[in-house]
Parts: structure tokens; sequence; C-alpha cells
């Protein structure tokens, strides 16, 4: 199939810019996701623009973030942080912002990343006829179906989420478990095409340094944001059966700051009752171009999450080589190959996940052998080069079948 001719892509990410720093509570794998798909696409030939909402007042209108790839800060709400679950009542005038701009200068396809972001876009793409395409990167049935009465979500995005599947023109979903849920939103799986998230194979590595550990203990990792739903109580609990071995909780605040933080103090406490408090340490967040580090050094990369619509840190360590003990949730179904390149459980169940680490770290030689698959796995299929020519044939179908009615200045 021949490459889609040089295009105008917008990507919308309301919440989630790529030039985030990651580690805070709405800072993630949607930062990284729109950050790389941008990147990619531009390398294949595209010119891509994302936008997004404008979070503090020395922020220029636009930012180059590479050759290719501009950011334009849209101007929604007050130029400071918000937590996403109060943006909805921004996303009108986002929106009409964005029908401002496209109208002169319409793109030839609109991506919206997460369904604030499509409610603003479907704003825009409605009156202007432009072609949308779609990625939740989570639901609003499966947060509330898992946190219950600790959902802050706007009580409308259910129903949000079921009318941007109704109008848009694709969804690009990130794993099979995602397109279940949407089917059981009445959504038709034929408008859904799967193509998951990415992972930069070149970063994530097996070549390279390793960051210090202690001697004569083996070193468990669990890297990400300090949430109660990414179960880092449940490896708290685990590490009580297993001796000689050292947690490396790593994501939050900086570390001078973790003592003020709510969740680090509850897994503190809890170390303590099990403990195992001499055998944990929070790094706190650090920076991106020193997880590879981290990750290698790991003799099991940790991933117990509750519920993970598809979770990035398991490309991260497979890329590095490193074994996975993961939950059976989400796309952690697809991306983890129990028992090539580690292990699934089931959510919740701490024995579960004590006996998948003793039995791998029992076992040296299978651990090495799923690093190696791992790797392979994910230079077979998770490369943004993949990912972005797979997001570019769902783009070369919506276009053919719904072309832009407007036409604009390059």
């Amino acid at each position: 199939m021949t490459p889609l001719a040089r295009a105008r892509i917008a990507l919308v990410s309301e919440h989630a810019s790529p030039l985030a720093v990651l580690g805070g509570v709405d800072a993630g794998g949607q930062n990284v996701h729109v950050a790389h798909l941008a990147s990619a696409l531009a390398d294949r030939g595209h010119h891509v623009t994302v936008y997004t909402r404008r979070d503090a007042p020395d922020l220029p209108p636009h930012t180059t973030l590479r050759p290719g790839v501009t950011v334009h800060h849209v101007p929604a709400g007050p130029p400071r942080h918000l937590p996403k679950d109060e943006l909805l009542p921004h996303m009108e005038q986002f929106g009409h912002y964005l029908t401002t701009q496209w109208t002169h200068h319409p793109p030839d396809i609109v991506h919206t990343h997460y369904w604030m972001s499509a409610v603003a876009g479907l704003h825009a793409t409605r009156h202007l006829a432009l072609p949308l395409v779609h990625t939740y990167h989570a639901l609003g049935t499966v947060k509330k179906r898992h946190q219950r009465h600790e959902d802050t979500s706007h009580p409308d995005r259910i129903t949000w989420e079921t009318t941007i599947g109704d109008h848009c023109h694709r969804i690009i979903a990130t794993c099979r478990d995602e397109v279940r849920e949407l089917t059981a939103m009445g959504i038709p799986e034929e408008r859904c095409a799967i193509v998951p998230c990415g992972v930069d194979a070149t970063h994530f590595s097996p070549y390279g340094p390793l960051a210090p550990r202690r001697r004569r203990h083996h070193r468990l990792l669990q890297i990400g944001r300090l949430v109660k739903r990414k179960g880092a109580a449940l490896s708290i609990t685990a590490l009580a059966t297993l001796p000689a071995t050292e947690l490396l909780i790593a994501g939050g605040p900086p570390q001078h700051h973790l003592h003020h933080d709510p969740e680090v103090r509850r897994l503190r406490t809890l170390a303590r009752e099990t403990g195992v408090a001499d055998r944990i340490r929070f790094t706190g967040g650090i920076p991106r171009e020193h997880v590879p580090t981290l990750l290698r050094s790991a003799d099991i990369v940790l991933c117990p999450a509750d519920y993970e619509p598809f979770g990035i840190v398991p490309l991260e360590a497979m890329g590095c080589g490193t074994p996975v003990v993961a939950t059976a949730v989400g796309g952690q179904l697809d991306t983890v190959a129990d028992p090539a390149t580690g292990r699934l459980i089931p959510p919740g169940d701490a024995t579960a996940l004590a006996e998948a680490i003793a039995s791998l770290l029992a076992d040296p030689a299978r651990r090495a052998a799923c690093g190696v698959a791992g790797r392979r796995r994910v230079l077979s299929r998770y490369g943004w080069d993949r990912v972005a020519a797979a997001t570019e044939a769902v783009y070369r179908d919506v276009l053919a079948r719904h072309p832009a009615a407007v036409t604009g200045a390059t």
C-alpha cells in the first residue's frame, strides 16, 4: 500500500501536551504517545500540528517540537494547570478556537486524543465537514467500574464517549480489550481499528549503563504515576514473602517532595506494617532519559495495576530486555506474552504476584529468555515506525470515504 501523500494532520490533545514533564497525576502515557506519534508521522513526510490547552501564562502561541511538528497552545480556560476532570466547561471555547483556526487553514484530517479533545474536535469538524479519527486512551465505563465512588470523572463522560463513537469517522483503539468495551457500549466493532501504542526501541534498549543496586539482593521495579490504581500496594504486600529482594518505586513528585504526597505516605505506612520498609525505596519522579538505566538494572519490572487502558511500561521494560510480571488487564493482555516475555496474573492477587516473581527469580535462564523474547516482540510489533504506518493506513481509508469538504492555504 503506497504511503499517504504529504498531509496536514491535526492531533488534538487537550490536557496531555507533548511538551509536558512526565510523572504528574495527569501527565503520562498519553503525552508520550502524542509526542512520538506526531514525530513518526512527520518522519513519513506529513506536517503535524498538536493542539493542546494553554496551561501557563508564559507559553508562546506556537512551539516547534521538531521539524514537521508544531505544538499550538489553545487559549481555553485560565492559563494555569487544571485537573483534567475540570476541563469540560472549557471545551466549547477550545472547539470555537479550532473552528476559527481551521476555517481558512484546515487540516486534511483531525485525530483527537481522549474524550474531551473529541468534544472540542466534534464542534469544529462538524461545522467544517472535516474527517475525524478518535483515540480514547481510557474509557469512563472502565474507570467507573473499578473506582466507583472514587471516580472523579465528569458525570456526562460516558454519554459523551458514546456520542463520540457514534459521530467520529473511525476509532483507533489501542488493544482488543478496548474494542470489547466499546462494543458493550453499543459502538459497532467495524467502526474500530486496533493500532497499539508504541515504544522507542532505540532509547529503551538492553544496551547501556545500569543503575547501582545492592549486592546479594534481587531488584524489583515499579515505575509510573503514583496513583492507587497502579497497584504499588500489591507489590509491597508481595515483597513480604520475597527475602533478599528490594523494591524500587519510581514516579510521582521530585524526591524532596515525596513526604508531602498522600499516596507515598499510604504506601510507606503499608511497608512498615508488613515489615519491608527497609527493602523499599521511593525514587520520586525521574527524568525520562534515565528511565532505561533503571529498567535495565531490574531483575523484573512489575505492572500490577487494577486496570490499565493500555500500559506503556511493559513495552519499555521489554525493550530493555527485562522480564515483566503484569496483571491480565487492558492492553497488558496484548503486550505481555505469558510465558514467553513474562507472567500475567489476576488483578488484586498478591499471592499470585509473589509466586510469579519467585518463580522467575529462581530461574535466571528463564529470566534471560524472557528478556530476549520481550526485546524481539517490541522490535517486531511496537516500533513507532510501525505504529505510524498503521495509523496512516487508517487515515488513508477515512479520507477515501470522507474527504474534507473545505480547502485552504497550505
